[in-house]
């Protein structure tokens, strides 16, 4: 009997030419340029400065991809590793296989050194970027899609997954699309953080911390209906238990966060804007730009004092400006040049008024000398 299904590609790539194009690549940097785009948002309206979100993923990113890898490959050696495998295959990321724990983890380390370089608190950058994270994970598992891999058990529902290939064990059929189940939850969880993040003001890494307990609490029921080889422990597979511990140390981060820090980072970048709505740092904002200015005054103040301290002391000292300065000196010190000169004239003209009276007194003497030698 024929039942409704979804079809699954014939092809995961499409060559354009020579160059091959992957959906599972697509869908990887789709899902990229999503959590970048989203996180840029957030960060502006946190209080950031554009272009910031961008300038860390390019640390992040790289390093998640690298973690991602190793997760996968560390998890599923002998895929890579045993007898008849060839070892190379583990660097062919186009043909699937990344874990999201270790794409988180070392991811993290990239942006660690991203926000580091920048001076930036983690927490605060993750809070932000953390619903673009989760919609990324929803893109990216339909290029799980495109592979025809990470289904879950045969079952006839009317969305069951149909599976044609008959590569690397596949054994065509109806499945559940456990890929599907976990895009629609990523979905939720990223709406869950916005609104939780907006009722509640999370800081200080308390919504990355949401988004890894409510994806972890979704990841353990589909990862137990995936039908795919993985290691066992106790009869659960390695994710439920990857899933329960990380799980439980996101929620201790949580409760614990939000007792020793309450409420959410008031400034979030150097020199960023003030996000909108956040009154109090607005009179912060305020109240710094007042007490520069307070400051400059003061400063002006103190400057004008000087100065007219060190023209006082000029117009006190008697010592006369070398000539080779006259040119160059102010009006203060012009006027002082031309009081000068005429003080100095004083003694001269003093002088020249006694050699005039010395000659009128011999003249005098002479005339009566000539008198009494008349009278004589």
């Amino acid at each position: 009997m024929d039942i409704a299904y979804i079809p699954s590609p014939s092809h995961g790539v499409v060559h354009l030419g020579p160059i091959p194009l992957r959906g599972y690549a697509f869908c990887i940097i789709i899902g990229v340029f999503v959590a970048v785009w989203l996180g840029n948002k957030r960060w502006i309206a946190r209080g950031g400065r554009p272009g910031t979100v961008a300038d860390i993923a390019v640390w992040a990113v790289p390093f998640g991809l690298v973690g991602g890898r190793l997760y996968h490959v560390i998890t599923d050696y002998e895929l890579y590793f045993s007898d008849g495998r060839d070892w190379v295959d583990a660097f062919k990321v186009w043909q699937g296989g990344l874990g999201i724990w270790g794409a988180i983890a070392l991811g993290a380390v990239g942006a660690w050194i991203g926000c580091r370089r920048r001076g930036i608190p983690l927490p605060a950058w993750a809070d932000a970027l953390a619903p673009g994270i989760v919609f990324a994970q929803a893109i990216g598992r339909w290029g799980n899609w495109f592979n025809q891999e990470l289904y879950g058990k045969a079952t006839d529902v009317p969305w069951a997954l149909h599976i044609t290939s008959s590569t690397d064990g596949r054994v065509p059929g109806y499945y559940h699309p456990t890929f599907l189940y976990e895009s629609l939850w990523c979905v939720g969880v990223g709406f869950l953080v916005i609104w939780a993040d907006r009722r509640f003001t999370l800081g200080h890494g308390r919504a990355f911390a949401l988004y890894v307990a409510a994806y972890c609490v979704g990841r353990g029921w589909i990862e137990y209906m995936r039908v795919d080889d993985a290691h066992h422990i106790l009869g659960l597979r390695l994710n439920d238990w990857t899933a329960m511990v990380v799980f439980l140390l996101a929620v201790t981060y949580f409760v614990v966060s939000a007792r020793l820090r309450p409420g959410r980072e008031e400034v979030v970048e150097p020199d960023g804007d003030t996000p909108d709505g956040d009154a109090v740092a607005l009179d912060k904002k305020a109240d710094s730009k007042a007490d520069n200015k307070a400051d400059d005054e003061a400063d002006e103040t103190t400057d004008e004092k000087s100065d007219g301290k060190k023209s006082d002391g000029k117009k006190s000292d008697g010592k006369k400006p070398d000539a080779k300065t006259d040119t160059e000196s102010d009006e203060p010190a012009q006027s002082k040049e031309s009081v000068e000169p005429a003080e100095s004239e004083e003694p001269a003209e003093s002088a020249e008024s006694e050699e005039l009276v010395e000659p009128e007194e011999s003249v005098e003497a002479a005339r009566g000398e000539a008198e009494s030698a008349k009278k004589v």
